[in-house]
């Protein structure tokens, strides 16, 4: 029997398990979905540290989310290079957030933390693991720069009392929301502070972000943020001075 003749017989049993595989992956969506529909009517709202990378990843998430809890935004992004663009972009999320009405109306806030470039080359090793600093987007250097600022968001919302913490990067497709929301999921719920399960770009949460960012005329960035991504959109481009 030929390579090709087997592969046609295999063919519907590989779909099939490509389909059991995909219905076995976590709804996150449908999550927050059925979270926000247990908190809708509450006599007061919950406190949520939402911990956000830039006013357009913000837009959207929270026009969705304004109705339900009192947000404050947690910008945390030592990753983001150089520091003229870390500061730029927590320039536009302060000007969104004076501007948009559903963030006006419902007094949403912003913490900024300082520019701490160490604490991402810390926390990737991408430093003495070359090969992270060139891997592709969603891979582990991604995925440790999720965790280490979600755990700085999740310290900060239990040192002070919010009821629920969650981050804007699910709002991304160049993102991985398995990885974001498993990360989230493995912080331990404390006696105040539990994780909101997101995955904001669903059911067209990343169009309307960039409906909202063209409205109010928000800069968006071609880039993810760090200096390896940076080197990868502008290859012909030399590094900066942090």
């Amino acid at each position: 029997m030929t390579v090709a003749r087997v592969l046609r017989l295999l063919q519907p049993l590989l779909f099939c398990y490509a389909c059991t595989v995909q219905e076995q992956k976590p709804n996150y969506h449908k999550q927050l979905e059925t979270l926000i529909k247990s908190l809708a009517g509450a006599p007061q709202k919950p406190r949520l540290l939402l911990h956000a990378c830039c006013g357009p990843c913000s837009s959207a998430v929270i026009e969705y989310l304004a109705t339900v809890f009192r947000i404050t935004i947690f910008y945390y992004n030592p990753n983001i290079y150089p520091q003229a663009e870390y500061n730029r972009r927590l320039a536009e999320l302060k000007k969104f957030v004076a501007e948009f009405p559903p963030a006006v109306q419902t007094a949403v806030s912003v913490v900024q933390t300082e520019y701490t470039p160490q604490d991402f080359f810390c926390a990737t090793n991408a430093c003495n693991e070359l090969e992270l600093q060139t891997e592709p987007e969603r891979g582990e250097r991604c995925r440790r720069c999720y965790a280490f600022r979600m755990k700085k968001a999740w310290d900060f919302a239990n040192q002070n009392g919010f009821d629920f913490f969650t981050t804007t990067l699910s709002i991304s497709p160049y993102k991985d929301a398995q990885k974001i929301n498993a990360i989230g999921m493995n912080f331990a719920p404390t006696d105040c502070t539990r994780y909101v399960p997101a995955d904001f770009k669903k059911r067209g949460g990343f169009l309307r972000s960039l409906q909202l960012s063209a409205e109010y005329g928000l800069y968006r960035q071609d880039y993810c943020g760090c200096i390896y991504s940076y080197k990868t959109a502008h290859p012909d481009e030399g590094t900066k001075s942090i």
